[in-house]
């Protein structure tokens, strides 16, 4: 039988597409760590002086992620219908625009729609390019290139705070409008390969081109391999014989809100959403956006060392993160989110309690503070192995074919819409409960514990055909004491469950 006559195949492809995910994450994070910069710049408050004001100065951050969560909201909405590579353009390009709109603002109200513009569009490439880049690649590695792009996120927020460094002997506008200008770069980058990959098999079946799917996943396993290939037509009927078994099994939405339906979407949607709010509420944004005010104001910096501090920090932070590639299918995700909250509870308490004493004991100030900004870079360390990366990847695995950028946008939205109220409140907490809001994140991580380690399953090392299987044969919220939803290694429930669907076709 004859194949598709694209020129990329195989391995070069699955890289091209991990380069989208990737590069779209390069944006993302470039966001999340440039405007720390920005809001402490000298011309930036001469330009912009309403934001001197702590509330001002949370909606000017916190309206990216109001963008953001509305994106992923639209991705929920449309994301199905557009398919992968639409959606992602489509986010691109209001990325352009919002970016465009900022660094060539000289009004609050200018800067304020190109914050909300740019989130927008990063709420949509947030949501849809691990979905796609998970539907394109097989189990095995999944973990692990997904995580690519999630410390390439990282990666960048590291660089936004050194450029933040860089610039602060600048005292023109230069200082803050270079940095906004910079992200222009990524959607050049990026553009010109969504040009080159094709669209997600899975979505192709779920549109009902089917002919168009086979053809991708032949150029998917590698070069001159036919779409009557043993394997590639045996993947096509697993996929397919799942997506109409989903499709005979679909109940009505209010069922689905009940948990009546026998593939639990609404309840794989809540642990899609569930894993962005606990990372949300572990702290992690109150630091990206805040650390080099919370180092002048709190610790008792002065701006060029807060700066500096930020960046290192940064710069652990994207380390650590491309260690867990090491552990992410290693260990699973599960054990990773279990042992990393624990950690990072420990920080955010030591570091409480290291800002308590500094204000009991003036004397201690500097040791004490020093503690306390040690513990903040540690605490990167132990984000960046397990919660940076853990809630994408796990919302992009958990949810059914039918439900998976739904549950990817809520989940996503989840991510920003909590982001903007830790950023929003984080001033203001800075201002008013001083060492208790760290306290405060310290007790949100320990609490996460109890919550990972009996409702949520693990799913590395499995298909994505192998979650509608595991939640029809485990209908109980609780999964501690059940090997097949916690166990790392594939089931071999699930090995044999695979064949059977193979074998109907």
């Amino acid at each position: 039988m004859i194949r598709s006559k694209s020129r990329i195949y195989g391995g070069w492809l699955i890289a091209m597409i991990t380069l989208v995910d990737t590069l779209s994450s390069c944006w993302f994070g470039y966001d999340q760590g440039v405007f720390a910069g920005v809001l402490v710049s000298d011309n930036f408050k001469e330009q912009f002086p309403e934001t001197r004001d702590a509330n001002i100065s949370g909606i000017t951050s916190s309206t990216f992620f109001i963008g953001a969560a509305l994106g992923s909201i639209i991705a929920f909405v449309s994301g199905d219908k557009l398919g992968r590579r639409k959606t992602i353009i489509f986010g691109l390009t209001l990325n352009l625009i919002g970016a465009v709109l900022q660094f060539s603002s000289y009004h609050l109200p200018q800067m304020l729609v190109g914050r909300i513009v740019n989130g927008l569009g990063i709420g949509l490439t947030s949501t849809t390019t691990p979905v796609y880049l998970s539907e394109c690649v097989k189990s095995h590695y999944r973990g692990r290139l997904v995580g690519i792009g999630t410390g390439s996120n990282v990666t960048m927020f590291a660089l936004a705070n050194w450029i933040s460094y860089g610039l602060y002997s600048q005292r023109g506008a230069l200082q803050w409008r270079f940095p906004l200008a910079f992200q222009v770069i990524f959607f050049f980058a990026v553009a010109p390969l969504l040009l080159l990959v094709p669209e997600s098999p899975r979505w192709l079946l779920l549109a009902g081109k089917d002919q168009k799917a086979l053809e991708v996943l032949a150029q998917l396993a590698g070069k001159d391999i036919p779409i009557n290939d043993r394997i590639v037509t045996a993947e096509f009927q697993s996929i397919k014989v799942a997506i109409d078994l989903e499709r005979e099994d679909r109940t009505p939405i209010l069922d689905v809100l009940c948990f009546r339906d026998k593939t639990h979407n609404f309840r794989r949607l809540l642990l899609s959403c569930g894993s962005q709010l606990m990372q949300q509420f572990s702290g992690i944004n109150a630091l990206g956006f805040y650390l080099p005010t919370l180092l002048t104001e709190i610790v008792g910096f002065d701006q060029q060392m807060s700066r500096l501090i930020a960046a290192v920090s940064a710069t652990v932070y994207f380390i650590s993160t491309f260690g867990s590639l090491f552990f992410i299918d290693r260990l699973g995700r599960r054990k990773l989110m279990l042992n990393t909250t624990v950690a990072l509870g420990a920080c955010q308490l030591i570091a409480a309690l290291a800002l308590r004493q500094s204000d009991a004991d003036f004397s201690n100030r500097k040791i004490m503070g020093n503690l306390a900004t040690a513990m903040f870079i540690v605490y990167h360390v132990f984000f960046g192995i397990g919660w940076a990366s853990v809630p994408w990847i796990y919302s992009a695995e958990v949810n059914s074919l039918g439900w998976r950028t739904r549950g990817a946008a809520a989940a996503t939205a989840t991510n920003w819409l909590f982001g903007f109220v830790v950023t929003q409140f984080t001033k203001a907490g800075v201002d008013n409960l001083k060492w208790r809001l760290f306290l405060m994140f310290a007790i949100f991580a320990f609490a996460f514990f109890p919550i990972v380690l009996f409702f949520y399953p693990e799913t590395s090392n499995r298909t994505l055909e192998d979650m509608d299987h595991m939640f029809i044969q485990n209908p109980s919220v609780f999964v501690l004491g059940k090997p097949d939803m916690t166990e790392r290694r594939r089931p071999t429930s699930f090995i044999d469950a695979e064949t059977q669907r193979i074998g109907t076709v």
